[in-house]
């Protein structure tokens, strides 16, 4: 079964988070992406039942191999995609607005093109 770009966004998320704080809980989501409880709530145990992630009996949200996977691949998409917009001269609130749009939809022929051509400009500059 393929994720959604909801599903990939919430995934996304956690992995920032995780980087911030030890445990993640669906109260942090929430918070971060300023959704209301009940709305994460949902989205979180989809994730769960599709095996994307694990949530102990203290309610920390933990990944599963492939949730992991995912997770870092859109944010390394989204990363390279708002280095790229930025380099071609993208205002950096409008680079990310895009990059966070167009990172779950692009191809990844396109995107390892994206990636290649970053790296040359990065060298150059």
């Amino acid at each position: 079964m393929s994720i959604l770009e909801s599903g990939e966004m919430y995934l996304e998320t956690i992995l920032l988070l995780k980087k911030e704080m030890e445990n993640v809980r669906s109260i942090d989501i929430a918070n971060y992406l300023n959704y209301s409880r009940p709305s994460i709530s949902r989205a979180v145990n989809i994730l769960k039942d599709d095996g994307y992630i694990t949530i102990d009996d203290k309610g920390h949200i933990d990944f599963t191999k492939k949730g992991e996977e995912i997770a870092k691949d859109i944010y390394e998409k989204h990363i390279a995609l708002t280095d790229f917009f930025q380099l071609i001269g993208t205002s950096p609130e409008t680079a990310e607005e895009d990059a966070c749009r167009i990172e779950h939809v692009i191809s990844e022929e396109t995107f390892d093109r994206i990636k290649d051509h970053v790296k040359k400009l990065k060298k150059t500059k």
